[in-house]
């Protein structure tokens, strides 16, 4: 029964829906950490000035984050609303289970055109056009920064690349812009190959932050943070293709690594800024929902690591800034946890499409602009083991505001309990902690209640396929010994058993 109050809630919820059929430009990119923006300052040097002025101008959602860190099953999050576990698309090699539906599907049958232009990478290697794009610009696997003989797939047929990539991607979006009428309602996909390793700037940006003093993390010292409660599986990775004694299987130096990271996002930037330009001159800029943000995020060097896949900040972290003047006022910040699983009904609802029943997200537009609405107050992250990366393991994780509970499946190690308002960094695992067994309990049972509700309890398992990085350096670091929680007591007598003499 719906009592007055509700009713005038539910009105004064719909007088804020949006009515037409608006625009809206969905930019990803790659390997993106969430702090890696010039006004998060997550290097003091920094320079990201277009997408400081979304967040200026729009909102930034600080606590966004992905349910799985890996490309593929990310990128299937977000077109689906699912979790891998849901959608099956749980590694960088699963082809896409037939009759997967994506959701500019539905924006086509509402009236809308649609565009994909970029990296695909769902499905192993192919770049053939998929469902739900009127156009359809991508390439194979991971592509390459500058021209390469496999080229770029148009519609269906095979294009020579002409230049860098990212200046490219944004080229074909910008004429795929102006060729929409004004009265024509559009969803862009633009799917940057940036920033995903091997890190290639653009020529015009080569070398711009060489001389910059980078600051590596705190915890990429062993010293740091407290290794008798580390996982042996984290210590041991630290001596591998993941980890920062032998980065895929090289010598490679952080700092310069993370430089040329740094150079090869300032062209994303500058092209976030060419769409917005192309946006303003067609008079669409206020009108049209802007989202950007990272398909996962990337260590550099926290825990000793790098790369992605598991449950620490640096990885399950992503930036996620939205912009449309229309729809909500800017300069805010969003502090809820939202995720890659909440795209889809957020751009449906902007759409005025009906969200279907059945999904794992929800539409964040009431929290732009600032309606009541119920939300999640614990997010579920999952990563499966890949027999390619053997370092990590298959794990689950619940991240509250207060906690980040990680469980581990199918290794004999520490499982992790941090206190992320107190220990945002993640170095005292507080797992084996008296004060907080009732907290793990807790959380324990929270994350098995989402997987049982969400048909999470069975693991998928798909043939081997690819190449296998699981070497370890034989002058680093040697295997970790079990962490003092896991170590009992000496000759402990079994009670009522006599006891041999001496």
């Amino acid at each position: 029964m719906m009592n007055r109050r509700t009713f005038l809630a539910s009105l004064s919820a719909a007088a804020q829906t949006p009515k037409k059929k608006r625009n809206v430009v969905f930019i990803l990119t790659d390997d993106h950490r969430y702090d890696a923006m010039g006004f998060l300052k997550g290097q003091q040097w920094l320079q990201t000035p277009n997408m400081d002025r979304l967040a200026r101008e729009g909102a930034h959602l600080k606590n966004a984050f992905v349910t799985t860190a890996l490309c593929s099953p990310s990128r299937a999050s977000i077109l689906t609303g699912r979790y891998a576990h849901a959608h099956k698309i749980i590694d960088n090699n699963t082809a896409i289970p037939r009759g997967t539906a994506f959701f500019p599907q539905q924006l086509q049958k509402a009236g809308y055109k649609t565009a994909f232009i970029g990296k695909w990478h769902m499905g192993g290697e192919s770049d053939a056009p998929q469902p739900g794009f009127d156009k359809w610009i991508s390439f194979r696997g991971q592509g390459t920064y500058f021209p390469n003989p496999n080229g770029l797939n148009i519609d269906g047929k095979k294009v020579p690349q002409k230049g860098y990539i990212t200046d490219e991607l944004t080229d074909y979006a910008i004429e795929w812009i102006r060729q929409q009428p004004k009265s024509q309602p559009y969803f862009l996909y633009l799917s940057h190959k940036a920033v995903h390793g091997d890190f290639v700037p653009a020529t015009r940006h080569d070398g711009k932050f060489q001389n910059e003093r980078f600051v590596p993390p705190a915890s990429m010292n062993p010293a740091a943070s407290d290794v008798d409660s580390r996982p042996m599986w984290v210590q041991n990775q630290r001596n591998s293709w993941h980890g920062v004694e032998y980065p895929y299987h090289t010598g490679m130096d952080i700092e310069a690594y993370y430089k040329m990271y740094a150079e090869t996002l300032c062209a994303v930037d500058e092209n976030i800024g060419r769409v917005m330009d192309t946006l303003r001159e067609r008079g669409e800029l206020d009108s049209t929902l802007i989202i950007y943000m990272g398909d996962n995020g990337f260590a550099f060097g926290e825990h000793g690591l790098i790369d992605k896949r598991t449950a620490y900040e640096e990885s399950m972290r992503v930036p996620m800034l939205a912009r449309c003047p229309e729809l909500f006022a800017g300069g805010k910040t969003v502090d809820h946890v939202v995720a890659n699983l909440d795209i889809m009904p957020t751009v449906l609802e902007t759409a005025g499409v009906t969200i279907p029943a059945g999904l794992d997200g929800r539409s964040f537009l009431p929290l732009l602009q600032e309606r009541k609405t119920v939300w999640r107050d614990s997010l579920l992250y999952e990563y499966f083991w890949e027999r390619n990366f053997p370092q990590t393991p298959t794990m689950h994780a619940l991240r509250t505001s207060k906690f980040k509970y990680i469980r581990y499946h199918g290794i004999w190690d520490l499982d992790e309990l941090y206190d992320i308002e107190n220990d945002p960094m993640e170095t005292r695992n507080l797992i084996a902690d008296p004060a907080h067994a009732r907290t793990v309990q807790d959380m324990n049972k929270r994350l098995f209640d989402i997987l049982e509700g969400t048909n999470g309890m069975n693991m998928p398992l798909y043939r081997d396929k690819g190449g296998r990085s699981g070497l370890r350096h034989p002058d680093r670091s040697q295997a970790a010994p079990f962490p003092k929680p896991m170590q009992g007591p000496r000759d402990n007598p079994i009670p009522g058993l006599r006891q041999k003499a001496k």
